[in-house]
């Protein structure tokens, strides 16, 4: 759900840069090589380095958070429905990225233990949006172990209005989908049959929440989310949507709800995408669990919740998203 908007503002590129004067030294640092030698932490090991804005990078590569929120249009408050990880490598010019499930059980400081989706609401309905992002942030750092340097966080809504900016996208659906919790009455109960499918902003927002009619269940959605991921990212690189830059760039606001990305950063993650193949650049992971009926100490009782297999994740985590 990322790919999209780093892609998109490549565009910009020479918009922004051709027509000034200092042209050639603003291209210059904007090469992803240049402008990514220092990252934002925002979850360091040591508390004390937190005052740090930024860390010398290894080998070109950072993580980046990707949240989205199941806040509808006019809430306040929002559950984060769907966690992924991706972890950037430049010189490699390779993309990992691993989906951590909304039940997953994690520790929230100064409450307790409780589903992954509960983490942003709680501190968000209680602290503000912000310190909400930041607890969702570390929750997820300490159960990984994975640093983050940038995140971004977007809502199904804006999903919608950036699929529809592209004009739809083809989009593989790998098992028989059937949409029992629709956004939109008119889509409830409707089935996706397996197989390629080109969709609008509506349906690839439907598709993606599904999860309680599949089989495998949130690792099911995961892997739709994956597939959208994918049908995104090549609509965006299809040198036929170069028209249709401007709007989707009108959308990246509506899309991005909240992010620490600059605009600098945003158009240097489109240049190092510029020739992105998420056919043979792009691995997607996830990480095997159990789930269990244990104690949430914010909802004060027993319910089901994902523990993850603790040696899978380290393994997984040391080997693609150690920068």
């Amino acid at each position: 759900m990322k790919k999209k908007w780093k892609v998109i503002l490549y565009t910009l590129l020479a918009v922004l840069i051709i027509g000034s004067g200092a042209g050639a030294y603003a291209y210059w640092k904007l090469q992803p090589s240049q402008h990514f030698q220092t990252v934002p932490v925002l979850n360091p090991a040591n508390p004390s380095e937190a005052a740090k804005p930024a860390a010398p990078t290894k080998h070109n590569a950072f993580n980046v958070l990707l949240m989205g929120s199941d806040q509808r249009k006019g809430d306040k408050l929002g559950h984060t429905d769907s966690m992924m990880i991706a972890h950037i490598d430049l010189d490699k010019q390779m993309y990992h990225i691993i989906s951590i499930p909304r039940d997953t059980r994690v520790y929230l400081d100064g409450y307790g233990y409780t589903k992954l989706t509960s983490v942003q609401y709680i501190v968000q309905a209680n602290k503000g949006t912000e310190a909400g992002v930041q607890a969702a942030i570390k929750a997820i750092g300490d159960l990984t172990g994975i640093t983050f340097n940038y995140y971004a966080q977007t809502n199904y809504w804006g999903l919608q209005a950036m699929v529809d900016a592209l004009g739809g996208i083809n989009m593989n659906v790998p098992f028989e989908v059937k949409l029992t919790h629709a956004w939109n009455a008119q889509n409830q109960n409707k089935v996706i049959t397996t197989g390629s499918h080109f969709f609008d902003g509506q349906m690839v927002s439907e598709v993606v929440h599904e999860r309680y009619s599949l089989q495998s269940g949130e690792y099911g959605r995961q892997m739709l989310q994956k597939e959208a991921i994918s049908g995104i990212a090549k609509a965006a690189l299809d040198p036929s949507n170069v028209s249709k830059l401007p709007e989707l760039v009108k959308k990246v606001p509506e899309f991005l709800v909240a992010t620490n990305l600059s605009t600098a950063d945003m158009l240097s993650v489109g240049l190092a995408v510029k020739n992105f193949d998420p056919g043979t650049q792009l691995q997607y992971h996830q990480v095997s669990g159990e789930f269990k009926t244990m104690y949430d100490d914010i909802l004060k009782n027993n319910n089901s919740q994902l523990v993850l297999n603790k040696e899978e994740l380290k393994k997984l985590v040391d080997q693609y998203f150690k920068s």
